[in-house]
């Protein structure tokens, strides 16, 4: 299988179908910073307005505005000019100004009796480096912790070191300043598993420079893609080549895991723009990176918003290289889903956090259009990581990965968030395909409901559109299954009418994996 890239252009792909008026309209970055630039001159007032008490304020971190004139803006909160985690909120103003309404991903008043703490920061942070266990360095700053029961004055830290498999960690643990007692913890480095070689000859974005090419791609944000060359840290050397040929679709050349990762983020990107309007993964023209090489045999790869970049190491022997079109798009949906409900990585949010990336990397990979990788409902199915050619995850049935949950139960925030996402991910195959046996791209798939249901789906394509529009106005970073059935419902109804045929199968589609 020959790699090649040669000139710049867009990914072979068939465009999503569009939808209704209430979908977002397009905003340069120029026109999207000065919409946010307005709605934060406007904060004190949509405070008084919510009724938030004096010390609390208002950020401004994301403006939506649909084709039919509704405006939906995404707030932080600070208190006493601290941050307040899970205080964020989103307002829904319909054109003209009015309110609509307000999602909040706490309903509690955010207050608490002083803001002087009673442990110091340097505790906090050697409380959370013995908790981690393993972390060689830790930073901690003052927060209200408004995600639990009750908000209370806390110390979030950030235990840098690696996870047990060579992957970098950034875990968050948040602690009562009162008590010193653990609150929360979640690791923000978000990993996920995949194959390369498998895009046959592609059309990559390069940019001429003196003495030949490199490996940016000028058409969509900038995109560069770097060589660790075995290392974990940094960011590499910047692919350059003399012809313009990239790879020969071997790992032994090092340019092959280039090609995919570039042609990764690049029909990444152009799936964003064509099935949502979106410029870039944070919707403002600019680009993430990619660093392949990573470690040596690293089999994983992983998306850091600390870095704003993928990372992909070459697998086992280094033989497989992580870079196929699945995981770019589930990588790097992950910095979507930061940048607008930051769903938090654990418990049911972070289920859904994973299914997102699941959802996007199955939609991208759909949108490529690639006869040498077509689109299908399973996660990693290249990668043989289990050594018997069996997928890593299942849609249609995520319980046949002998980890994952079929249905909703009280349980299942218990779960790794990988396994949590399988309610989510079952859903989206339910509303895209429907119950039952089928064949998608000579795919067999049988999909069962809790209930025994019948489900019909409404196509991917409105799916799709479905979930991104629930993710970006609708969910908060403590959303649970209960609350992505009322975003998504909500999502619909904005853009198919509520009890519409999309918005039954909504229904019917969450009832189906135990969500009521």
């Amino acid at each position: 299988m020959v790699v090649l890239a040669t000139q710049s252009g867009a990914a072979t792909a068939a465009a999503p179908e569009p939808a209704s008026t209430s979908a977002a309209l397009p905003l340069s970055a120029s026109a999207r910073a000065t919409a946010i630039a307005a709605a934060q001159d406007r904060a004190a007032s949509t405070a008084r307005e919510l009724g938030l008490g004096a010390q609390e304020k208002l950020v401004v971190r994301d403006v939506v505005k649909d084709a039919d004139g509704t405006v939906h803006t995404r707030y932080e909160r600070t208190y006493a000019g601290l941050p307040v985690l899970g205080g964020d909120l989103i307002t829904h103003e319909a054109k003209g100004g009015a309110l609509k309404g307000v999602t909040k991903a706490t309903k509690a008043r955010i207050a608490v009796a002083s803001t002087d703490a009673a442990i110091s920061a340097t505790a906090a942070k050697k409380s959370a480096l013995a908790a981690a266990g393993d972390g060689t360095s830790a930073t901690a700053r003052k927060v209200i912790w408004a995600a639990g029961a009750k908000p209370v004055l806390a110390y979030e830290s950030v235990v840098h070191g690696l996870q047990h498999d060579g992957t970098p960690s950034e875990l968050h643990i948040v602690t009562d300043a009162a008590t010193g007692r653990q609150l929360h913890s979640f690791e923000a480095i978000e990993t996920g598993t995949g194959t390369s070689q498998y895009s046959g000859t592609v059309t990559l974005g390069t940019t001429p420079v003196s003495g030949g090419f490199t490996l940016t791609d000028a058409g969509r944000g900038g995109h560069k893609t770097y060589d660790l060359n075995g290392g974990t840290s940094g960011t590499g050397t910047l692919f350059q080549d003399a012809d313009d040929v990239w790879g020969n679709g071997s790992p032994t050349n090092r340019q092959t895991a280039a090609v995919d990762a570039a042609y990764g983020a690049q029909v990444t990107w152009d799936y964003y723009k064509t099935a949502f309007n979106r410029n870039g993964i944070r919707n403002d023209g600019k680009a993430a990176y990619s660093r392949v090489h990573y470690g040596n045999a690293y089999n994983n790869a992983f998306w850091s918003d600390q870095c704003f970049c993928m990372t992909y190491g070459d697998g086992a022997n280094n033989v497989k290289p992580l870079t196929s079109l699945d995981v770019a798009g589930h990588e790097m949906s992950h910095g979507l889903t930061a940048s607008t409900a930051g769903l938090n990585y654990r418990r049911e949010s972070g289920g859904l956090n994973e299914a997102t990336s699941d959802i996007f990397g199955t939609s991208v990979e759909f949108f490529a259009n690639n006869s040498s990788d077509q689109g299908d409902y399973l996660i990693g199915e290249k990668i043989d990581i289990r050594g018997n050619g069996t997928p890593l995850r299942y849609m249609d049935k995520p319980s046949k990965d002998g980890n994952s949950a079929d249905y909703w139960s009280s349980g299942v925030g218990r779960l790794d968030v990988h396994y949590s996402s399988g309610p989510a991910n079952h859903f989206f195959y339910l509303l895209s395909e429907g119950s039952g046996a089928k064949t998608v791209n000579g795919v067999s798939y049988n999909s069962p409901t809790y209930d025994g249901s019948t489900v019909t789906g409404i196509g991917r394509a409105k799916a799709e559109q479905i979930w991104y529009k629930a993710l970006t106005t609708y969910f908060t970073s403590t959303t649970d299954y209960a609350g992505a059935r009322v975003g998504t419902l909500n999502a619909a109804r904005d853009l198919y009418g509520a009890g519409s045929a999309e918005y039954n199968a909504v229904a019917a589609a969450w009832k189906g994996v135990n969500v009521n």
